[in-house]
């Protein structure tokens, strides 16, 4: 899919109806990749395009550290690059002005509309515990189905904390570890005692189970949200 640069709007021309012909250019693959319900990474490219140039508009971003920079000296002594801003035109700032004042309520429509898809996916998901939880959840499996395909997509999280900014955030990270087929006698269940054996670091390992009830993508839809209902109860 056709991206659109962080820096995109100080980033070649910088003229109204061409920027405003680049965001809609890009606008337009989003939309397709909605149509499609592909989230990701579409949904969270929006929001932090709509982070920067709001941030930029409070003023929380100086518009200068945007600008592409030309090398203006070297201080041989201290090992260090000095650079000066290409553009320095009150008339180019009205121009940016302009685009931000253009860009964001776009933006801010386009990031409505995957919201709304993705809350419509996640009705239409079912999330449950394969037998009994251990106690320690941080890590194990989770499988992915849907109803319309007999694959069973079976993956090995783990649950981390980071620490940013002086805040401890938790994250999944994932990974593919097999793809069973589901029959009459191939239940979770099964599938589970089989990863068991196979991956005997994990003896009780948590498992969880995501059914659609719809065929979603897998990579770009429903493994992201299951990041975030495994997020959630690993957390509790």
């Amino acid at each position: 899919m056709k991206s659109l640069p962080k820096n995109w709007i100080t980033e070649g021309l910088i003229d109204f109806e061409y920027k405003k012909y680049q965001l809609l250019s890009y606008l337009q693959e989003t939309d397709k990749q909605f149509k499609a319900v592909k989230l990701y990474p579409v949904l969270g490219e929006l929001i932090e395009h709509h982070r920067l140039l709001d941030e930029l508009r409070s003023g929380k971003t100086e518009l200068r550290n945007l600008f592409p920079k030309a090398l203006n000296g070297i201080d041989l002594e201290n090992i260090q690059l000095h650079y000066k801003p290409q553009i320095q035109d009150d008339e180019v700032m009205k121009e940016i002005t302009l685009i931000t004042e253009y860009a964001l309520p776009k933006l801010s429509g386009q990031i409505d509309e995957g919201k709304a898809i993705y809350n419509y996916v996640e009705e239409q998901v079912e999330f449950e515990p394969v037998g009994i939880q251990p106690l320690y959840n941080k890590e194990g499996f989770i499988l992915l189905s849907t109803e319309l395909s007999r694959d069973i997509h079976a993956f090995r999280y783990k649950s981390n904390l980071l620490q940013m900014a002086g805040e401890r955030f938790r994250s999944i990270t994932m990974w593919l570890v097999g793809i069973y087929q589901r029959t009459i006698v191939n239940t979770m269940e099964k599938i589970k005692m089989q990863l068991i054996r196979d991956i005997k670091e994990l003896p009780n390992p948590a498992t969880w189970r995501l059914h659609s009830h719809q065929d979603f993508p897998i990579e770009e839809t429903l493994l992201p949200i299951s990041k975030r209902l495994l997020l959630r109860s690993v957390s509790e």
